[in-house]
């Protein structure tokens, strides 16, 4: 009888490769507040590390004196004054709603439904374009290449996110590669499916090669689930 192979020690319940470290800081901004307001008036108040967490976060502290966190973008500085509402310049930092932001703008953290607090475009070094205003409906462009229209009254922030050269800066050392995939729930160093033996993986054996169609359907069973699933096509992509 097999033992239980990478993908089901991965599966959701499993704590094998849990992180253990926890976020300090919540991002997201209170729409509730700018949405209410033409134009609302903050500061940079500091920006801090965030464990686990790529960019930097930006603690923005509102004129009645409640603050805030949201992940910073690029040239955001201490004491930066910020603006939210429609009233709001075009300027990096600046949270406006979709339809005041002119098409071919760099927007980020951009709510995915009115009032969620910013959910979309955190990631480091990333940004989304919008493309077209129609209507009551905004069409962005996401870093994935992805077309997605959203409401208009959605909020979003001018700029892209901070951090981006992280992944130009090599690990130089296994162990931090190690910690670093532990904080992202993945298993690390990571064999390859082949070169197990056939009681750890379904391609596993002796023979170096899978001998069976890698393709598998959705609904296979726990153990057999490898590989890719429900593919909707195989082979090389003709160009």
């Amino acid at each position: 009888m097999g033992r239980r192979i990478r993908a089901q020690r991965l599966g959701r319940g499993s704590s094998t490769f849990k992180a253990s470290l926890r976020r300090k800081y919540k991002v997201g901004y209170p729409s509730q507040l700018i949405m209410g307001k033409k134009l609302l008036m903050g500061v940079v108040k500091s920006l801090n590390h965030d464990p686990g967490r790529g960019t930097p976060v930006a603690e923005i502290a509102l004129e009645d004196g409640t603050t805030f966190p949201v992940v910073a973008v690029q040239g955001m500085y201490v004491g930066q004054l910020i603006q939210m509402g429609e009233y709001a310049e075009i300027k990096p930092g600046n949270i406006l709603p979709l339809y005041k932001i002119p098409e071919g703008t760099n927007v980020s953290m951009i709510e995915l439904k009115p009032s969620d607090g910013g959910k979309l475009v955190r990631s480091p070094g990333t940004y989304a374009t919008v493309m077209s205003q129609l209507g009551d409906r905004t069409v962005l462009a996401l870093p994935s290449k992805k077309m997605i229209d959203l409401s208009s009254k959605c909020l979003a922030m001018i700029g892209i996110v901070a951090g981006g050269g992280m992944r130009d800066k090599p690990f130089l050392k296994a162990g931090k590669k190690y910690h670093w995939m532990t904080a992202k729930h993945r298993p690390y160093p990571r064999t390859r499916g082949v070169a197990m033996v056939a009681a750890l993986h379904p391609f596993g054996g002796t023979r170096k090669k899978i001998g069976k169609p890698e393709t598998v359907s959705r609904n296979a069973p726990p153990g057999r689930k490898v590989g890719l699933i429900a593919a909707r096509r195989t082979g090389k992509k003709k160009k």
